[in-house]
């Protein structure tokens, strides 16, 4: 249960300190917004989603059990937290999300981060393929400056409001965020050892400045708020407590999975392994200090965990450098925070979205048995389609199956 804060800083150097340090920035200009439009999806205020990526994201860094781990609000929890809020209001929320940081504190005592490990391969591969489907798509209207508003979270309505939205692409904003693409793939081929991507969304920013079509973080989201509220416990009953159990449980199952499978598919991309139980016991502080500021619920960060590992962090500093340079945005820098573009930022994720699903694997993967290919395509799928959870429930039950089918046959021959 050592968080590997702990053990990466027994052999850290200055060096590291540099790549951990431009890996961290990168990520919380990435966090930053993402964190606000979460928020506002789910139906809270936009601040909630900065001080999830703040107070959650230090403490899933500090304490938690993988080296590159990035923790935050993420997208899976749009449609559970919306309609908590929409029911029981932010402090039934907050109330259910200090309940789910208990359930995940006990699981990490107990070592239930264990059973992660029954997840079949093909079903993590399916799963972080579509993943980063859903993560490309979701920035396809900053990316085109669409001004037909809100989008569906469904991936079917959404692709069908984009399509509808499509008289109001604004080239301007398409040109600028193609642009940060290529600039960050010209790096990335011809200068590998250049690690500050956040340079290019910058650079490409610093042009939005004269173009005012181009879509800024404030333009969309307004003012940004100068700190941290004062913690605070939300109304506490048993009758709220009972009613807020199931909700308390789906938030504590969706936190450990999604945040055990990020720090699995971190593994793979750095060649480590993560503690478990401390990943677990990480999640659960995140998730009880969190509601306690305002925030919403935390959980390892796909999408900004592997825009971490893309730039270069290699230990949790890299974290708590992301949390501490969001809470100076809010404290210090709001209106430069809110002079960056949309279309440099969609751009960015666009590209980590491309490097996360890993398109060099796909000799690999087509050459695995039949079986376990159509279960890497369903999942993807279904995490596309459907629901992450879903999706992973129901490719772990039909691989488990399969390779118990599998057993039978080896032993029967």
């Amino acid at each position: 249960m050592k968080p590997k804060l702990l053990t990466t800083l027994e052999t850290y150097d200055r060096g590291q300190f540099v790549h951990d340090a431009i890996a961290g920035a990168t990520v919380a200009l990435v966090a930053l917004p993402l964190s606000i439009a979460i928020a506002i999806a789910s139906g809270a205020p936009p601040a909630a989603g900065l001080i999830t990526a703040v107070v959650g994201g230090f403490l899933i860094s500090a304490l938690g059990g993988s080296r590159v781990q990035i923790g935050g609000p993420t997208g899976a929890f749009i449609v559970v937290v919306y309609a908590i809020i929409a029911k029981h209001g932010m402090a039934g929320l907050q109330l259910a999300t200090l309940m789910a940081g208990a359930i995940l504190v006990v699981g990490g005592l107990v070592g239930a981060g264990r059973l992660i490990r029954l997840i079949p391969e093909a079903v993590i591969e399916g799963f972080t393929i579509g993943i980063a489907i859903v993560i490309a798509t979701s920035q396809l209207k900053d990316l085109a400056g669409l001004t037909s508003g809100a989008l569906p979270a469904d991936f079917v309505p959404k692709m069908e409001g984009l399509w509808a939205g499509r008289g109001t692409l604004d080239w301007t904003s398409l040109l600028l965020g193609l642009a940060t693409i290529i600039g960050i793939a010209l790096v990335r081929r011809f200068a590998p050892q250049f690690r500050a991507r956040a340079a290019v969304v910058l650079i490409a920013s610093a042009f939005a400045l004269a173009l005012p079509s181009v879509a800024t973080v404030a333009s969309r989201f307004g003012t940004l708020p100068h700190g941290l509220p004062w913690p605070h416990l939300p109304p506490v009953s048993w009758p709220l407590v009972i009613d807020m159990a199931p909700a308390a449980v789906t938030i504590a199952l969706l936190a450990a999975i999604e945040s055990l499978l990020s720090a699995l598919v971190a593994d793979r991309m750095i060649g480590s392994a993560h503690r478990t139980s401390a990943e677990l016991l990480a999640q659960g502080a995140a998730n009880i200090a969190s509601p306690l500021f305002g925030g919403l619920p935390a959980t390892g960060a796909i999408a900004r965990t592997a825009t971490n590992v893309d730039a270069g962090g290699r230990t949790p500093v890299a974290g708590i450098v992301h949390a501490l340079l969001i809470l100076a945005a809010i404290a210090l820098l709001a209106p430069l925070a809110g002079a960056l573009a949309l279309p440099a930022l969609a751009g960015l994720l666009v590209i980590t979205a491309w490097n996360m699903s890993e398109p060099h694997r796909w000799r690999e993967r087509l050459a695995m048995p039949r079986w376990e290919l159509a279960l890497l395509f369903l999942t993807a799928a279904m995490t596309v389609l459907v629901d992450l959870t879903v999706a992973i429930g129901t490719g772990t039950a039909l691989g488990l199956a399969m390779q118990a089918w599998e057993r039978r046959k080896v032993a029967a021959a």
